[in-house]
């Protein structure tokens, strides 16, 4: 579904960047060279009439030059295949040396080592969060998830950009299939596109849509026009920063202390209140009861702000006490991590779990 990948660097993805490849696969070729050297040289040995130790023993002392006596006398045929043994022998330890010594020293090896690891721990990772395009805005969001305690997996092109970034990061195409694979996408929880261009995130957003019909996509719209096509593309929503920021301002110039306000219980840390969502499944207990059955701010001392329908239907602020919760809706609520933790109890099992104090 991606656009073919045709840079250098889109190939890479978790396996490191091209040098560091090409150091592991000479070192395999060197590595593959000398098993084929003792193999043969063991094989001609057992033709001159070597028990399979001897054979193996004199082509191993042979190659690594250590100088101990023959096993058995060699004749004129032993003492040719022994001269030919050696040439091939030192010559290709020696390329093993070089080979080793400058992976080591110009650390591709240990470039490899830490991609192999960072690929075994996206593979641990579970409902985490790809952001695609670690740029200003990709920054910024990267930050605020990992803030509230998100896992997040960070895809670029640029190296460069990802130098700084100590958390797991897939360096490719972010339109790739493989590379959207590698970051785990089908163990995510969301995406967030925020690429360099509008085409580049409209590709992105087609091949994490394909891959993933049920994820939840945010996508960068540079452009008014854009959130449209994103949107068409398969993005769940799309989100142009710079209308954000300036109705933002305008409601400060406006409606400062609301502003602040929102603005205080969506991004300060130090506040234990958060405005959350939780949203109901098919098995939740509370399911077909009404609001003053269930008593949100009783049981669980957290305000109910509005509950959306479920399949994205249209907000009711301040929802009156007979209304039936259904199955996919969202209840939009106020309170702290405790008390929304026993709100999500509560919609699940149908119970509070019991606080103990001290």
């Amino acid at each position: 579904m991606g656009r073919p990948s045709t840079s250098s660097g889109r190939r890479s993805l978790l396996l490191g960047t091209d040098s560091a490849g090409d150091a592991v696969r000479r070192i395999a070729v060197a590595l593959t060279a000398l098993a084929v050297v003792i193999v043969v040289g063991t094989l001609g040995y057992l033709v001159l009439g070597f028990t399979l130790l001897e054979a193996l023993y004199q082509t191993v002392t042979t190659v690594a030059t250590v100088g101990f006596r023959e096993v058995r006398p060699l004749g004129p045929a032993g003492e040719a295949f022994t001269i030919v043994l050696i040439l091939l022998g030192v010559g290709t330890v020696l390329y093993n040396l070089g080979v080793l010594v400058e992976a080591v020293t110009e650390g591709h090896l240990r470039e490899h080592l830490g991609r192999r690891r960072m690929e075994r721990d996206i593979a641990r990772l579970r409902d985490h969060v790809i952001v695609c395009g670690f740029g200003r805005v990709g920054r910024s969001a990267t930050r605020y998830l990992l803030d509230r305690g998100h896992a997040v997996v960070v895809v670029d092109t640029d190296a460069t950009r990802l130098e700084g970034h100590t958390g797991p990061f897939v360096h490719g195409d972010a339109a790739s299939d493989d590379t959207l694979r590698a970051a785990g996408i089908d163990r995510a929880r969301a995406l967030v596109c925020a690429l360099d261009t509008d085409a580049d995130t409209t590709y992105a957003t087609l091949s994490a849509r394909a891959l993933r019909p049920d994820l939840v996509i945010i996508s960068r719209a540079r452009t008014l026009g854009s959130k449209e096509k994103l949107v068409l593309a398969g993005a769940t929503r799309a989100v142009n920063p710079q209308l954000i920021g300036g109705r933002r301002m305008a409601s400060f110039a406006l409606h400062a202390d609301v502003a602040e306000f929102l603005d205080e219980v969506m991004h300060d840390d130090d506040l234990d209140v958060r405005i959350e969502q939780v949203r109901l499944a098919d098995t939740d207990a509370v399911v077909g009861r009404t609001l003053a059955e269930v008593d949100v701010p009783g049981t669980c001392g957290c305000q109910l702000l509005a509950v959306r329908a479920p399949r994205k239907g249209p907000f009711t602020p301040s929802p009156p006490p007979q209304t039936v919760l259904a199955a996919g809706a969202t209840l939009i609520v106020f309170g702290t991590p405790e008390q929304v933790g026993r709100l999500r109890a509560l919609a699940a099992d149908g119970r509070v779990p019991t606080v103990v104090d001290g």
